[in-house]
């Protein structure tokens, strides 16, 4: 009997552990942080070691404020082939909501750097950003950390290699053109505006988390690429519902759309 119990809770042992440590592998896409207006916000990155490259207002909204800010450690992690889209990291400033909400390095450097993701260099990253902005605390937009790098919204949908092909030669209009930022291996990640009537599908599925805007082209070997909305949309909605998802069905069209008209 006595071996019956010992086994018994051994087993109990370990389902709690498994438990733990499944619950342990789940990571944010993003943290938030005590609240200050953007231009704060901008000042204290640039004095952490931050180089800011634009202010944008997603869809329209001119509460919100995304900054768009990188360093040398992140422009060295992308200047690898295909991995241009993670030389940056963004902020949301909401002045009407009054938060602030951060990406989290660890989620999109394991998204975007593929392979070559270190987690060393996003805890540096990460550090440099708490530094500048305080207290960072995780929110609730989480999916499993060791599915990242193979991620897909479900069985069909693209992964981040399966990218929307630009035309090659292509450039971006300045008036479209948020920001431009040249990696040491000749790629360029430009940030565009696909302007209001595209962008407003936030409205519908979480404005909030209109941080994933601007959208990004990767310009490289002459060629432009774009992440497939369907990928990078449910990316920056982990926790974006089946339901949600068809409510916007058409978007990620339109974008595929509004992206080959920009890059021309």
């Amino acid at each position: 009997m006595s071996k019956m119990i010992t086994k018994i809770l051994a087993v109990s042992a370990l389902l709690v552990a498994t438990a733990v440590s499944a619950q342990a592998a789940k990571i944010s896409a993003y943290y938030t942080a005590p609240y200050a207006s953007a231009k704060t916000v901008k000042s204290k990155l640039g004095k952490a070691g931050f180089k800011v490259l634009a202010t944008y207002s997603p869809a329209g909204h001119d509460n919100q404020k995304v900054v768009i800010f990188t360093n040398k450690k992140l422009t060295a992690l992308a200047s690898k082939k295909s991995r241009g889209f993670a030389a940056i990291q963004r902020v949301m400033v909401d002045s009407k909501a009054k938060t602030v909400l951060v990406t989290n390095p660890s989620y999109w450097l394991a998204a975007f750097m593929q392979k070559d993701y270190n987690a060393a260099d996003a805890t540096a990253v990460q550090n440099g950003i708490s530094k500048a902005l305080g207290k960072l605390t995780a929110t609730k937009d989480v999916l499993d950390a060791g599915d990242l790098s193979g991620y897909h919204f479900m069985i069909g949908m693209p992964y981040y290699k399966e990218m929307i092909e630009l035309k090659a030669g292509g450039k971006v209009k300045a008036k479209k053109k948020v920001f431009e930022l040249k990696l040491a291996n000749g790629s360029t990640l430009i940030g565009v505006n696909m302007g209001k009537t595209t962008e407003n599908f936030v409205d519908k599925i979480g404005a909030d988390k209109a941080i994933l805007l601007p959208y990004t082209i990767l310009v490289e070997d002459g060629k432009g690429y774009a992440l497939h909305p369907k990928y990078y949309i449910a990316l920056s909605y982990p926790l974006l519902s089946m339901g949600q998802f068809m409510g916007i069905s058409s978007i990620p069209d339109v974008i595929d759309r509004k992206l080959k008209k920009i890059f021309r």
